[in-house]
This record gives structure tokens, sequence and C-alpha cells, in this order.
């Protein structure tokens, strides 16, 4: 959390120094960037934190599988960038390209070092290394914007961060790989890796191809607006739901052999998140006027309409992760490429009907579709463990009643004359406190905060 607040800030500051078009060249490549990041990782990571005798063998077999994919995927970027600035026909994005690809072998070092220390439910050693980076790259971008370098501030901020990522990681834990290359440990991780590679493949390209759609089709501007909006959005949501699959998944996968502990705590999870998420999600789309408006200046106010709705689109993002981290941590990789070709079909074609209407139509596609998921995510936990579609919504659906009414009379501040700053904080104290109302003697929220109040003890 102390990252995520440092990079919300260093975000802030920036967005009123750049411009929504500098937003949008960047944003333009995201899908090669995510694409490639996602056959560097190959679902081995995964693999290594879910195999429970795991050897030096096993880490150095996917490290160095890893390496020589990120220096292949590294090479194509640097050769294709002419392509992709001529498709986008913004000249710019062939060094930012070549620039940017540099991550990609940055991030191929560390993967193992990650599952390392996931595996050793080791998140604090993790934390320190992201907010140092954040901290230091972050300065780095805003010295650069406020000298006037615009897009090539998010370039360099992006490059030194994974650098300082790398050499940390690299420092703690103090793991180097053996001279060995095993093909049966290959074979293993590879096996159960590859349907986590080609699901991951499926979710990337889903969630970056409305900005080749936006880039090709409408201008850097809009898309800047679009990225802007769904990057406050995923804040709350995406971060959160972040950090609890990465905890989440070893510890289940610590008890995946005991199906009616594994069920409870994952029933438990999916009440605790709800809780949190579903009140900062409406709350967030609530007052999203007058948050752009005192943190961004008026220059963003197109975004507002855009956070609005992703606000809604990425309210339920936790319960379709936590759906499909139990197949995972059930070995059941094979069921989650299933529903990812499945849902993926549908998303995609919703997409593309709505290219036609403009880019908000093609927000509103986004955030039907996550509805959609929902339902087609619970069927297998349904079938395998009794706990389907309806079973899941009985566990959340009190939360998200009790964040709607308790945000209702700040969402009509927004209607008032009053000032964005005072909005914001009548608006955000008035919805806590009917929150605390609603739910202080919920058993969920009894438990965390006794579990939070011991742990200040």
């Amino acid at each position: 959390f102390s990252t995520q607040g440092v990079s919300f800030v260093i975000s802030v500051l920036l967005a009123r120094i750049l411009s929504p078009s500098d937003y949008g060249v960047v944003g333009m490549i995201g899908i090669f960037m995510a694409i490639a990041q996602t056959f560097i990782n190959s679902g081995f990571g995964s693999a290594l934190i879910r195999k429970k005798d795991c050897t030096d063998e096993d880490y150095s077999t996917a490290f160095y599988f890893n390496v020589v994919v990120g220096v292949v995927c590294y090479l194509i970027l640097f050769f294709s960038a002419p392509l992709i600035a001529e498709f986008f026909n913004t000249p710019i994005l062939k060094d930012i390209v070549r620039v940017l690809s540099i991550n990609l072998f940055l991030g191929s070092l560390t993967i193992v070092q990650t599952a390392k220390l996931t595996a050793a439910v080791d998140f604090k050693s993790q934390a320190k290394i992201s907010l140092v980076a954040t901290i230091g790259s972050g300065c780095i971008g805003l010295l650069m914007a406020y000298n006037g370098y615009g897009v090539w501030s998010l370039v360099y901020q992006s490059v030194s961060s994974s650098l300082v990522s790398t050499i940390l990681f690299w420092l703690v834990t103090k793991w180097r790989p053996l001279r060995s290359f095993s093909k049966q440990s290959f074979k293993y991780l590879f096996g159960f890796g590859s349907k986590i590679l080609a699901s991951s493949l499926l979710h990337t390209i889903y969630c970056n191809l409305t900005t080749i759609i936006i880039g090709k089709f409408y201008t850097p501007k809009d898309l800047g607006y679009y990225t802007r909006g769904e990057n406050l959005a995923q804040l709350p949501s995406s971060n959160l739901t972040g950090i609890l699959q990465s905890v989440t998944y070893p510890i289940l996968a610590k008890i995946q052999d005991d199906d009616t502990r594994l069920i409870s705590v994952y029933r438990k999870y999916i009440r605790l998140t709800s809780m949190v998420i579903f009140f900062g999600m409406f709350l967030m789309a609530a007052l999203s006027e007058p948050l752009i408006l005192t943190l961004l200046t008026d220059k963003w106010q197109n975004s507002v309409i855009f956070l609005q709705v992703f606000c809604f689109a990425y309210m339920f993002d936790h319960i379709n992760q936590l759906n499909l981290n139990i197949l995972y941590v059930k070995g059941r990789s094979d069921l989650v490429l299933r529903l990812e070709v499945i849902k993926k079909t549908i998303s995609i074609s919703m997409i593309v009907a709505a290219i036609p209407f403009g880019v908000l139509a093609i927000c509103f596609s986004r955030a039907l579709y996550t509805q959609i998921a929902v339902i087609i995510n619970t069927y297998y936990t349904g079938k395998l463990f009794g706990l389907g579609y309806l079973a899941q919504v009985r566990d959340f659906i009190k939360y998200l009643l009790f964040s709607f009414i308790a945000v209702l009379p700040a969402f009509l501040l927004s209607f008032t004359s009053l000032s964005s700053i005072v909005i914001l904080a009548i608006g955000g104290c008035s919805a806590f406190l009917f929150y605390w109302l609603l739910v202080r003697k919920d058993e969920c929220f009894v438990e965390l905060l006794s579990l939070v109040l011991k742990r200040r003890k």
C-alpha cells in the first residue's frame, strides 16, 4: 500500500505536468510490451510457487529459459519498432519502443527471485524493493517532465524502475543460478506453465486490445483520456487484487489437498476483499469529477466519464481473480485456459461491435463484459466445489448494497455548487461514516478490525 500510495502521488504530479497526448503515445505500445512480458513469464513463476519440492535445478532451468525468451522478445520489438511507428502513424514510437523494450530483458532476470520470495510468503522484501524503485524512478520521471522532456519522462521512469528493481532483487535474494539446465524440470514447468501462458496471453491481448483500436482509429488525446480513467480505476481494485493474488496463491497452495479448509479460506477472502473493494470503487465513482479536477486539473476533465465506467468494470475483478486462483491451486490450468478462450471470444466480439459508436462505447463494453466474466468464471468453482455464482453472490451482495447506500450522499454532493475540495472532504467523510455504521457489527469487519489492532500492538 505504501508503494501504491507513492506511485499514485507521482502519477498525479506527472499528469499535472504532461499532456493527455503524452500518455496516449505510451499507451499505444502497451499491448506489445504486455504480450512480450507474458511470454517471458510463461507461467513458470506460478509453476515454481505451486511445486512443493523445488530444487536449485528447477530454479536454474526456469531462469535460463526466461532470459532467452527475454532476449528474443527484445530483439523482435527492436527490429519491429519502425513497423509499429508506421502502423500508428507516430514516428516517435520507433525510438520509444526500442528504449522501453529494455524492460523485457530486465524483467526476465527477476522471475525466479520473485517466485522464491512469493513461495516463502516474503512480501515484506518485495514491498521494500518496489517502494525504493518507485521513489527513485518517480524522481527521475518528475525531474525530466519538469525540464520539458515530455513523453520521454514516462519512458525513462519505467526503465529506471525496472533497473533498480532488478538490482535489488539480486541483492536481497542472494540466489545464483547453477550451470545446468534440466530437461525433466523444463518438461514439468512447461507442462503446467504453458496453459497459464496461453490463458494469460488471451487475457493480456484482451486488456490491451482497446489501446490498439483507440490508437489506430482515434487520436492520442482520446487514448490519453481513456487510459487515465482506466489507470485511476485500477488503483483501489487491480492493485489490491494483484496484492491479494500474490498473497493468497502460495497460502492456498499449501492447503490444496484439504478441500474443506480451502473453500472456507477462499470464501473468507471473497467477503473481506468485497467489503473493501466495493466501497472503494463506489466512492471513487461518486467523487470522480471533483477528484480529477482537484488532482489533475480541468485539462483531464474528459476522463471523468471513463473513470466512472471503469470503476464499475473493475469492481468485480477480485471475484474473477480468486475464482481463477483456486483452479490454479488445484492444478487445473487447463480449465482456466478453456474459460479464457470462451470469455475472450465474447469480449473481443463486444469490443469490435462497439468501435463504430466511439471510445465511450468501447469503455461500456468492457464494463458489461466484467459481469459476464463473473458468471463464466464461477462455473467450474460451482461444479468442483459446490460454490457457484449464486452462492458467491450471497457472500458479497450485502457489501455491494452497503457501499452503494453509503456513497449516495457523496454522489449527490457532486451536483452542488460547492468547490471540488469541499465536496471531496465532506463526501469522503460522510461515506466512511455511513459505511462504518452499516458494517460495524459485520463478522468480517469485526475480525479484520481485531486483526489490525492486534497487529499494531
